[in-house]
């Protein structure tokens, strides 16, 4: 079944009116993915925070969850501007199935240039995985393509809602470089990037400008690539159910 779609293709079935809930951790993603048909959440890169607001949520309001965002790549063949599209979530000893994918046609329709477009699981985080090392042992413990800090908890949310559930996450730092302490610290409550604390910071540590520099151009690739990949949101009819 569509996401969009009601329980069925005849007999009258009402197309289901409800919005999705897309579910961010940056203020520039909610950007991208806002618009009609869409309620979108943004978490400001914290866990805790993304769970209070969908404690005080009502899912009878909603007909979906998407997870969609930027993330840290795990998978070493992955390039920032890569998308991910989750087969399944893990977080510990959890795990959730993604019951929708993308539509064949749709992602063939799409034009995302040199980009590549690949099926994989996503790793749950509470915090920023950073460092190199740490990116490889988690992708050697869980075989996971990327890693960001919203979907394990949004994925958690649908299935105890009972609704849809998917995600998509765009790679941002792949698994060759580490993120900068710098750029996460900067990051404001409501999820934009605090440039005063970034100028600061390196006025304080010039030689961290170089790497700045990189996660930049990186966040930038992969923000454009996130933007191409909002047609896949609209009204969810790009999303279909999985065969698994």
């Amino acid at each position: 079944m569509k996401l969009g779609a009601g329980d069925g293709t005849s007999g009258g079935n009402r197309i289901d009116p409800r919005p999705v809930l897309i579910v961010t951790g940056l203020v520039q993603e909610a950007r991208i993915a806002a618009g009609p048909g869409m309620t979108v959440i943004c978490s400001s890169s914290d866990p805790q925070q993304l769970r209070a607001l969908l404690t005080v949520f009502d899912p009878t309001t909603i007909r979906g969850v998407i997870s969609f965002g930027v993330a840290g790549g795990l998978d070493p063949s992955l390039k920032s501007g890569d998308i991910v599209v989750a087969t399944e979530v893990l977080a510990g000893d959890a795990r959730w199935l993604a019951g929708l994918a993308l539509n064949e046609d749709l992602i063939a329709s799409v034009a995302l240039g040199r980009r590549r477009i690949v099926r994989g699981r996503l790793a749950g985080a509470e915090q920023v995985v950073s460092a190199r090392h740490v990116k490889a042992a988690l992708h050697s413990q869980t075989g996971a393509a990327a890693v960001d800090m919203e979907s394990h908890i949004a994925a958690a949310y649908a299935a105890e809602a009972g609704l849809p559930f998917a995600a998509l996450r765009v790679i941002s730092d792949p698994a060759s470089r580490a993120l900068p302490a710098l750029a996460m610290a900067a990051i404001k409550p409501n999820g934009d990037i605090d440039l005063r604390k970034v100028l600061r910071g390196v006025a304080r540590n010039p030689t961290t400008l170089r790497a700045l520099v990189s996660t930049g151009i990186d966040f930038n690739r992969a923000l454009r690539s996130l933007r191409g990949c909002r047609g896949f949101l609209l009204g969810g009819e790009g999303l279909v159910a999985a065969d698994i």
